[in-house]
């Protein structure tokens, strides 16, 4: 009875750690961009709403996507597009202010905004446009924007601007991170085996990592709470979520980060080039201990104040899109995973804000 009853107040004080945490990262969602699962806090109300449809003094006409895809989300929120024709045709589409990140969404401006370019609405609609690598949440917003927009300019039925998109089940890089994602959450349940193991790390830094980028982290936390969650291009990053938060309500904690996490996998997989291990007395690990949790406090404080949010665009996750994380993040990343081969994984265990996270809210250490 006894046992029972300590049993039921841990799993109380869990539930409230969890709750907690959520709550700190709601409220740096909400300072940052005052929103709360995509509506806006103190918006001034107007009688003038965005009109989709303009005609230029030249001919041209103009597309504003503002209110047709408000639903759309990519990695930090909606992404609006101004899409401009001439002769019925696309002669160019131009990004609107937005929140995603400038480092990864530079990359879909360059790389992916001309492809509908000469391309009747028709075209566009039909056409198959490859998103860009390394920056997928981005381009599958805007690949779905243009989309909406094409489906307002060549419909007559209106209604059929406000359909949701569904989950891309044709696209392999879906389909094999989601296997990979739910691969690292179930077999470890019931497969106790070493080379196993190394396999699924494998596949968590090649699928989960450096093919798909995808995991979780401070930004796609904000962005989730700022301005909810769009199933279809989020499958495989609600499956992480599900690991690392829930989880943990039965017994399975840290099983995000040791069996999922792609940095985490590749720091694992460096450790075990080489068996020669430096030895760190007690007293330092625990002054590293309370150096990552001393750190994460700061992070917090200075993201609850609006001081700076920029911290987040650079945990080491992002190392995996080397094509458009910045240097200094890929070298550090670099110094960790070298580092990894004489000191077990130490960025997890002595850095990682969103690891730090992971543990409070499981109520551990």
């Amino acid at each position: 009875m006894i046992k029972n009853k300590a049993s039921l107040l841990d799993k109380l004080r869990q539930i409230c750690s969890l709750l907690t945490c959520f709550l700190i990262v709601l409220a740096i969602a909400i300072n940052k961009n005052k929103s709360v699962f995509g509506h806006e806090l103190n918006k001034e109300q107007t009688s003038e709403e965005v009109v989709p449809l303009t005609a230029g003094a030249d001919g041209t006409v103009v597309l504003n996507t503002t209110s047709l895809a408000s639903d759309i989300k990519g990695f930090g929120g909606s992404t609006p597009l101004e899409i401009t024709f001439s002769d019925g045709r696309i002669t160019s589409v131009v990004p609107l202010p937005n929140s995603e990140s400038p480092d990864f969404f530079g990359q879909v401006e360059t790389g992916l905004l001309s492809k509908w370019n000469g391309m009747t609405p028709e075209q566009a609609l039909a056409a198959e446009v490859d998103g860009i690598s390394g920056a997928t949440f981005s381009s599958n917003a805007v690949i779905a924007t243009v989309r909406r927009g094409m489906e307002y300019v060549s419909q007559t039925d209106m209604d059929s601007v406000a359909t949701q998109s569904l989950p891309d089940f044709s696209s392999p890089k879906l389909i094999l991170a989601l296997v990979v994602v739910l691969m690292a959450a179930i077999l470890p349940l019931f497969v106790h085996n070493k080379r196993y193991r190394e396999v699924q790390l494998a596949l968590n830094v090649v699928v989960l990592g450096l093919w798909s980028g995808t995991f979780i982290s401070y930004p796609m936390l904000v962005g989730y709470l700022s301005n909810g969650v769009n199933i279809a291009t989020s499958l495989v990053a609600l499956a992480m979520l599900v690991v690392a938060f829930l989880f943990p309500l039965f017994g399975k904690k840290n099983h995000y980060c040791n069996w999922v996490c792609p940095f985490g996998s590749l720091q694992e997989l460096a450790s075990k080039t080489t068996k020669r291990k430096w030895h760190i007395d007690q007293r330092t690990l625990k002054a590293l201990n309370y150096f990552r949790e001393g750190l994460w406090a700061v992070l917090m404080l200075l993201a609850w104040s609006g001081v700076v949010f920029e911290w987040m665009d650079y945990e080491l996750f992002t190392a995996f899109i080397f094509t458009q994380a910045p240097a200094a993040i890929i070298v550090v990343a670099i110094a960790f995973v070298v580092l990894s081969a004489f000191v077990p994984r130490p960025y997890c265990r002595f850095v990682c804000p969103t690891g730090t996270l992971f543990r409070l809210s499981q109520n551990t250490k």
